[in-house]
């Protein structure tokens, strides 16, 4: 399943790659799935174009409100897939390969105890080549708050790799029962609320290799970091984020003025207490 938002110029190469050798080639994957979560541009046409399943976050559950977010657009993707195990990549990849699918289902498909697999890879710095760019860390977020704070509160998941990675696969068994928040804290939550509930043993995470994808600016991911750290207090001890906005400065032509984001801090209940996902 591939989320996306304003993604017409990265998604269709992903798109006719796993259609080609994962779909037609082989068989291995049954659905290729494209959420779309508001898009603004030809997304939606593109993705269609290129092979894949297509449906509009807004006409999934069409009775529940529906919010712009990763993590809605994952969670309303239960209502309409039909796999037992699910594979998410993420639609803004330019340099990946379909390795990412078999590797990611690889110990989902060799071991019934293994719920959540983790994706890890280098990451190519933007303007480098592909073998001179390589990173083996994660971004900005992950290294400076996602892998702190579980190395604080929960420190046996201070191994893993890159806990926000957007490459994962998880059994439907366990996702449908999870708590999901809307924005790009669904990673960070996934992952904790399957060790605290079934411990380190239910996780693996693989090693893919090498990763390019668009980098978003500071103040985005400002926002992305302060999602991340309204997932860890609910979860560490059960407090409600404070205040849903953040403050952020910006200079304009030797004047500042001060922008209140909003920070998406709500979390959907799990799917499959919902009667219309209990139908599907």
């Amino acid at each position: 399943m591939i989320p996306a938002r304003n993604e017409a110029a990265t998604i269709a190469p992903i798109i006719r790659a796993i259609r080609g050798e994962l779909v037609e080639a082989c068989g291995l994957v049954d659905e290729l799935l494209v959420v779309d979560s508001f898009s603004d541009d030809a997304t939606a046409e593109v993705a269609r174009d290129a092979g894949a399943r297509v449906v509009h976050v807004r006409d999934i559950a069409p009775h529940l409100p529906s919010v712009a977010g990763k993590g809605e657009a994952l969670w309303r993707s239960l209502f309409v897939a039909h796999g037992d195990v699910l594979v998410f990549i993420d639609a803004d990849l330019t340099y990946w390969g379909t390795h990412f699918v078999t590797g990611l289902l690889g110990p989902l498909l060799t071991s019934h105890d293994t719920l959540l697999v983790k994706g890890f890879y280098d990451r190519i710095v933007d303007g480098a080549s592909a073998e001179a760019g390589h990173r083996p860390q994660g971004g900005r977020v992950t290294e400076l708050i996602a892998r702190p704070l579980l190395a604080q509160i929960w420190p046996e998941l201070a191994a893993v790799v890159q806990p926000l990675a957007g490459e994962w696969a998880v059994r439907r068994d366990l996702i449908e029962t999870l708590t999901v928040p809307v924005g790009y804290g669904i990673e960070f939550a996934v992952l904790v609320d399957t060790y605290r509930r079934f411990g380190l043993d239910a996780i693996s995470q693989v090693d893919l290799g090498a990763r390019q994808h668009q980098h978003q600016s500071v103040h985005d991911l400002g926002v992305m970091a302060a999602e991340i750290l309204a997932v860890a207090r609910r979860r560490s001890d059960g407090v409600e984020p404070a205040a849903a906005t953040l403050a952020q400065y910006r200079r304009n032509d030797g004047s500042g003025s001060w922008d209140e984001r909003a920070v998406p801090v709500a979390e959907r209940p799990p799917a499959v207490g919902v009667a219309e996902y209990r139908r599907h």
